[in-house]
C-alpha cells in the first residue's frame, strides 16, 4: 500500500500555503523560503538526479528562460537529496544561474508531496503571498510555470 499511495499522491493544491523550509545550496549557503515572502515569487523544481538527461534538459530550460523569470520577479531553485559537491559540479557544467538545494533525507520533498523511492519530478511556483500558484508533476515548460507569477 505505501507504494500505491506514493504513486497516487498529488502535488500540494494551488491556493494552499507553501510549507516553509531552510536548506543549504551547493555553496553551503542557507536558503529559507520564508525570506522571500512578500518580495519574490519562487519556483521550486524537485528533480530526481543531477546530470541525468531529463533533469538536465528541465533545468537548462529554466536557465535559458532566466531573463523571463527575472522579469516576473521570480527566483528558481532546483532540489534533490544529492550532495553539495554533486550539485556544484552539475550547476557548473551547465552554468545554472540559480542555486541547487541539498534536500538531505528528502524531507522537503516529503512536505511538498514529491518524495518516494526517487524524488518525483514536480514543479511549484510559490507566489509572493506564500501560497502555491502552480503545481504540476513532470516537466512543464518554464513559460507555463511563469504565467502563474504574481
Amino acid at each position: 500500500m505505501p507504494i500505491l499511495s506514493w504513486l497516487l499522491s498529488e502535488p500540494i493544491a494551488v491556493g494552499e500555503h507553501a510549507p516553509d523550509f531552510t536548506l543549504r545550496d551547493q555553496e553551503g549557503r542557507d536558503v529559507t523560503l520564508g525570506d522571500f515572502r512578500g518580495r519574490k515569487n519562487v519556483v521550486l523544481v524537485f528533480y530526481p538526479g543531477d546530470d541525468t538527461s531529463v533533469c538536465t534538459k528541465q533545468l537548462c530550460e529554466f536557465r535559458d528562460d532566466w531573463q523571463a523569470a527575472r522579469a516576473k520577479d521570480t527566483l528558481v531553485f532546483g532540489m534533490n537529496p544529492q550532495s553539495a559537491e554533486s550539485h556544484r559540479k552539475f550547476a557548473g557544467k551547465y552554468q545554472y544561474p540559480f542555486p541547487l538545494l541539498v534536500d538531505t533525507g528528502k524531507k522537503v520533498a516529503a512536505q511538498y508531496h514529491a518524495s518516494g523511492l526517487i524524488v518525483k519530478r514536480t514543479v511549484y511556483l510559490v507566489g509572493k503571498s506564500g501560497r502555491i500558484r502552480f503545481a504540476r508533476r513532470g516537466k512543464p515548460a518554464p513559460e507555463e510555470v511563469l504565467k502563474a507569477a504574481e
